[in-house]
């Protein structure tokens, strides 16, 4: 008689347990959550603030659609957006002019740091006069960070949402 109670006694606190794991939601992805803040925060800056050498002078009043890769932010142990102080990341961004094809357009790309402030900040990459990239890259990244930034960029997958965003703002 006791074994059947104890198994009922089981089955219930299971049953408990299962409804009590189904009624708390999940957390949202944080890294999904930060890539579309990090493309956010870049097509809605002035396109000045994260131009490369090279782009002195850019369309102005023109929609900027990015494309972005998340390399990871810090610090690396939180789980909440509102914890995140740096994202670091690759980004490729075009300033859709009217009818201006994706081939012709300014273009915006490389290694990015988006600082989680009020407003954000954007620090891109950038090689100097005396100062070579990759060395730029290691002062600028954490190292785990930094390794990626030298071979991955946009997947496939998010290059052809960019494309495909950028004809739209475009008009094309």
């Amino acid at each position: 008689m006791h074994r059947y109670v104890w198994a009922a006694v089981t089955l219930l606190a299971v049953s408990a347990g299962a409804v009590a794991l189904k009624v708390v939601e999940e957390p949202p992805d944080l890294r999904q959550q930060l890539t579309s803040r990090m493309r956010a925060t870049l097509e809605e800056a002035d396109p000045a603030t994260h131009r490369h050498a090279g782009h002195g002078s850019l369309p102005q009043n023109q929609a900027v659609v990015c494309g972005v890769h998340l390399y990871g932010y810090e610090p690396a142990d939180v789980t909440a957006l509102a914890d995140v102080r740096t994202v670091y990341g690759f980004h490729m961004c075009g300033v859709a002019e009217p009818q201006l094809p994706w081939d012709v357009a300014v273009k915006l790309a490389g290694p990015v740091i988006v600082t989680m402030s009020d407003p954000p900040g954007i620090q891109v990459v950038e090689a100097t006069e005396n100062v070579r990239f990759v060395d730029r890259l290691r002062d600028m990244f954490p190292d785990r960070y930094a390794r990626l930034a030298l071979t991955e960029a946009l997947s496939e997958t998010e290059m052809t949402d960019l494309r495909s965003r950028y004809d739209t703002a475009a008009g094309l």
